[in-house]
Order: structure tokens, then C-alpha cells, then sequence
């Protein structure tokens, strides 16, 4: 095919679609364009920017004609900062879209019926709800001085940030502190973090980092653990123990699986807090242990709980799942493109299927949407391969 493009020129195109990850899509001809910071059906100028064999990308230099849907971004530094992609999208077509684009990677990427992925659940605060942040310095030779904030959208350098828009007021006060007081070097990281009530988080530990819809994460988890009727639960990746303590009184006895061990020794302090006695946390490789966890209870009866990080589930795990084969696995996932992949692999051969795909859009403004997935063993231990 040849490519009509070059980098440095400037053309005129019409968004058609809004893909996994912010970026509109275009066409010149049948050449895909992909140009960030735009609202499915603007007419925008662009400039390429890179070409390649199949597609190119361009940077955003005008709109023509703009979107009703286009609203402006609360932050200053929206476009430049890499952490947000939609604060110029009006927030319940953030929603919209996030639903849409779920459901294209479960159908594309899963090969699953688009019906099974469920409405996503706005966020109440769609601004000031991140309780989580990581903050960069980085020494700017051309300004002559540290650069304290986010890495840009469009390279690796740091845009010096003041506040953020969508994180807690706390984390902005943390914000100014950390650049009254800089790092004594560029190439360091902060974590800013407020403590959740009640928990008991180390402070390199992974914790939800909304608060705002964190109850109706936990409702819609344990509403599917009920429904399936399992007994015992195994929480892999479980962290500081969130979702066995909160799903403890739901089964007969849990288990949870963490490699952090600081978190590991904080999960056994939440449970003995709120005073659960009916599980225990172990401390070691997800994969390795699984095993002996998903012997430990009928397979039967037991619900298992994956909740990895971006990347996904190693395959080993998957296979080891398929191999017990758990009554029920819920995934909890922040990434639909792997957790589509995933489910594909659970369910081949019939073994699993998937019930249905909940969303709750935990990160707004952002790419990301948080996904928990129900997938039901079909095929009973003996049967199929």
C-alpha cells in the first residue's frame, strides 16, 4: 500500500472513532490516523507527526469544526501532562465511550458477545477523586532549573506541575510541599498518598485509589460471589487483604495470596482489626501457590479472585486456574484490552464461561476503567481437555 503521508505535513481530517487509549481515529483514504485530544466527529487539522506502514500519528493544531460534546479541561496543563485524556470530552460521554470501547476489545480481542458487558457506573466526583499520586523531578537544561510533576503525553521528559485536577485536595497540598522542599536531584519519584480509614496500607502497597466508588466496586463484587453460591474464596494479588476482608462474611473461609510481603503482614493486621478469623494470608508467588490453595478448598465450592496488575495474569496462572477449575473466578481488571485476552484464554475449549463484564469508571478523565468479569466453570473437572 502506498503510504500518502509524510511527517511534518498538515492535513484536514474528519474523527470518526475514539480508540482504547484517547486517541481519534481518522482516514486519509484507507490510511488509519490516529491524533489525540479530539471528540469523535470533529473536523480537525493535524500535522503527521510519525508514519508508519500501516498507520501514522499526528498532533492536534486545530479544530474546525468542534464537537457539542467538546467541554473545556479543567487543567491547565491538559494536552501536555500525559496523566488525563478526556478532560475535553463532557463527562457522561467519557462514560459512553468507555463503554463502547469495552465491549469492542471483548468482542475483538475476547471474541465474547458484545451483550455481556454491563452499563458503566459513573464516578460521583469526576474531578478531586485520585487518593494516589507519583510525582517526577527532572533537571530542565533549557529552563535551568528542577521540573517537579508528570511525564508529558509526547516524550519522556517531566511537565512541571503545581496541582492536579483530579486528584484530592490533600494530594495537592502534598504537591506544593514536595515543591517547597524539592527532591536534591532530578531522576527521583514521590509517592503522595492519602491513607484509606481504617486500613492498614504500607507505603509502597497497591490500594484502590478511589474512594468515591470504592462501595460500589466491593457491592458489585460481592453480588456476583453471591450469586454463584460458592463457599470459600481464594484471593490472589490481594494486596493489604481489601477485597477477602470485605467478601470475608460472604463465604465459610478465605484465603489471600500476595508476593508484597509488607502487605501480606498488613492484611493480617486489617483482618485482626475487624476481628475476621475465617481465612488466612500467605505470603509468595501467586502463580507457585495456587496450587496448594485451590486444593485447600473444593473446587467445587470456591470463588477465586484475580486482581493483577496491568500487564494481566502470566499464563501459567491461567493455566493453573483451568487446571483446578474454581466454581468461579472474578477479575477484577483496570486494563480491558488484557483483561480481554485473558478471559479468551480462561474460556477456551468451553471449559469457562463469561457471565457478564461490569464496569465502573474508577478513573475519570482517563483511558482507564475498572472491569470486573464473572466467568462460571462449564465444563466440570474430567470433562474436555
Amino acid at each position: 500500500m502506498t503510504v500518502p503521508l509524510t511527517p511534518g505535513q498538515r492535513i484536514v481530517v474528519t474523527i470518526a472513532d475514539i480508540a482504547f487509549g484517547g486517541e481519534g481515529v481518522a482516514r486519509v483514504e484507507t490510511f488509519v490516523v490516529f491524533v489525540p485530544f479530539v471528540v469523535n466527529g470533529e473536523t480537525v487539522e493535524v500535522e503527521i507527526t510519525e508514519v508508519k506502514r500501516q498507520f501514522a500519528r499526528g498532533r492536534l493544531v486545530n479544530v474546525l469544526q468542534p464537537s457539542p460534546l467538546r467541554v473545556v479541561p479543567r487543567c491547565r496543563h491538559f494536552g501536555a501532562c500525559g496523566g488525563c485524556q478526556y478532560q475535553h470530552v463532557d463527562y457522561a460521554e467519557q462514560v459512553r465511550l468507555k463503554e463502547r470501547q469495552i465491549r469492542e476489545l471483548i468482542q475483538r480481542l475476547g471474541g465474547f458477545a458484545g451483550d455481556v458487558v454491563q452499563p458503566v457506573v459513573p464516578c460521583p466526583q469526576p474531578y478531586g477523586y485520585r487518593n494516589r499520586l507519583m510525582i517526577r523531578s527532572q533537571w530542565s537544561k533549557p529552563a535551568q532549573r528542577l521540573m517537579i510533576g508528570f511525564l508529558r503525553h509526547d516524550n519522556r521528559f517531566v511537565e512541571d506541575v503545581e496541582e492536579c485536577a483530579i486528584a484530592e485536595a490533600p494530594l495537592n497540598a502534598e504537591i506544593r510541599r514536595v515543591r517547597a522542599d524539592p527532591p536534591p536531584r532530578g531522576g527521583l519519584k514521590v509517592a503522595l498518598r492519602i491513607q484509606p480509614e481504617g486500613w492498614d496500607v504500607p507505603k509502597d502497597s497497591f490500594f484502590q485509589n478511589n474512594f468515591f466508588l470504592l462501595p460500589r466496586l466491593v457491592e458489585t463484587v460481592r453480588a456476583r460471589l453471591r450469586d454463584s453460591g460458592a463457599r470459600h474464596l481464594v484471593d490472589a494479588y490481594c494486596g493489604v487483604g481489601f477485597f477477602a476482608l470485605e467478601l470475608a462474611g460472604a463465604v465459610e473461609s478465605f484465603a489471600g495470596v500476595e508476593y508484597d510481603r509488607p502487605a501480606i503482614q498488613a492484611a493480617r493486621r486489617n483482618a485482626q482489626q475487624r476481628g475476621v478469623t475465617n481465612g488466612e494470608f500467605v505470603a509468595g508467588d501467586a502463580v507457585a501457590l495456587l496450587p496448594e490453595l485451590l486444593v485447600k478448598f473444593p473446587a467445587g465450592q470456591t470463588a477465586v479472585i484475580l486482581d493483577p496488575p496491568r500487564v494481566g495474569c502470566r499464563p501459567a496462572a491461567i493455566a493453573q486456574l483451568r487446571a483446578a477449575r474454581p466454581a468461579q473466578i472474578l477479575y477484577v481488571s483496570c486494563h480491558p484490552a488484557t483483561l480481554a485476552r485473558d478471559l479468551k484464554a480462561l474460556c477456551a475449549d468451553g471449559i469457562y464461561r463469561l457471565e457478564q463484564v461490569a464496569a465502573l469508571d474508577m478513573f475519570p478523565q482517563t483511558q482507564h476503567v475498572e472491569c470486573v468479569a464473572d466467568v462460571r466453570l462449564a465444563m466440570p473437572p474430567g470433562g474436555g481437555n
